[in-house]
């Protein structure tokens, strides 16, 4: 009979759901999907609380948009990046080669 001391590893294959794509071949923990959810269907309520009319009238409570009072004038010029444009783009070019 042998006994190991050391935890075991066990990986899941992802789950398919529209924000999990299967195609990418990660392995994530049931408890790293519920993770992703839960920030994904609380940040989604946020968005839709900021956008909210009644927002306006609860001044102190619920969330607030973050406006720098003295931007950086170095970024004047930034132009945010769509990462998921990003990996697409990258997916189909090495997809070509």
């Amino acid at each position: 009979m042998t006994s190991s001391s050391t935890p075991r590893m066990h990986t899941y294959k992802r789950t398919s759901s529209p924000r999990s794509p299967t195609n990418t071949g990660e392995l994530f923990t049931p408890a790293h999907e519920e993770n992703v959810r839960f920030i994904h269907d609380t940040w989604l309520c946020v968005l839709r609380d900021i956008k909210s009319p009644q927002n306006n009238e609860r001044n102190d409570r619920g969330p607030q948009e973050y406006v720098e009072k003295n931007p950086n004038p170095n970024l004047h010029s930034f132009i945010p990046v769509d990462l998921s444009d990003l990996k697409k783009r990258n997916t189909q070019d090495s997809k070509k080669s």
